[in-house]
């Protein structure tokens, strides 16, 4: 399909929404990971029903690997990455990313909001029910403990995100919070890196595979990374006590959604 005939398809008001999703998408993804979960569900509202898995997903990448590299940028240049946590987290996360991309055209579509369903409410519940958890940044390993637990989450959290994507900054967070023992602020930091590698090592299978709407994607990319920037200025200015207020906001309204989206799918 030509390029601009894609856009012509989608309609004004239904790129206009898409693009008001991006930019929300950024901000959230900026500051507590999970973007994905606003601008998927918008993307499979949008697109055309007989769009496959695999092209809803690829078209999502660019939008997704534009903010994150942004607001990745934007901590970079306060917070100080670990380069023990950084190099295996980010090989890892390539490598699994690529493999689950792989995959995802095995996927059927109906199948994916179940699934980010139950993904969200686990990582909500989780960090709910712990209220001091990733206030305070103190990291609980050292040496090739480490090294191996940031590989375990990169490989883990880069393969869901070459499957499916939608809530891997979240993922990312949660799991160096709960794991490592970092404060949010701190996990986000490393999590921009991690899912900025993933973003690209997916598009560049769904690209090979020729399953990208270029053009949307680069519209969608331009509100995406305005988003991000501003909302890892945000999330840098008010620490990790903001991040983790939004990240369960955030979550809570996304698995309404989801929740409303699965009954519709299952009625």
């Amino acid at each position: 399909m030509p390029l601009l005939d894609q856009l012509a398809d989608l309609g004004t008001l239904t790129l206009v929404l898409l693009i008001a999703a991006a930019f929300i998408a950024g901000w959230v993804d900026a500051v507590v990971g999970g973007g994905g979960l606003v601008q998927l569900p918008a993307l499979l509202t949008g697109l055309p029903a007989d769009t496959s898995t695999a092209t809803v997903l690829g078209t999502n990448k660019i939008a997704s690997a534009a903010g994150t590299a942004t607001s990745a940028l934007t901590y970079v240049r306060r917070v100080t990455p670990v380069l023990a946590t950084v190099l295996p987290l980010v090989v890892c996360a390539l490598a699994g990313s690529a493999a689950g991309a792989g995959l995802a055209s095995f996927i059927p579509r109906a199948w994916m909001t179940p699934i980010v369903l139950v993904a969200i409410l686990a990582v909500g519940a989780y960090t709910l029910l712990r209220p001091t958890m990733g206030l305070v940044h103190r990291p609980r390993h050292e040496g090739r403990g480490h090294v191996l637990r940031a590989g375990a989450i990169g490989g883990g959290v880069g393969l869901y995100d070459g499957v499916l994507g939608p809530g891997t900054g979240s993922f990312f967070i949660i799991a160096m919070v709960a794991w490592l023992g970092y404060g949010f602020l701190e996990a986000s930091v490393h999590a921009k890196i991690a899912n900025l590698t993933t973003n690209i090592g997916a598009l560049l299978v769904f690209g090979l595979q020729g399953q990208v709407w270029w053009l949307l994607g680069a519209v969608l990319a331009v509100a995406n990374l305005t988003g991000g920037y501003l909302g890892a200025r945000l999330a840098l200015r008010f620490g990790s006590r903001f991040v983790r207020i939004v990240f369960l906001v955030v979550t809570g309204a996304l698995a309404i959604r989801l929740g409303a989206d699965t009954v519709a799918l299952l009625t």
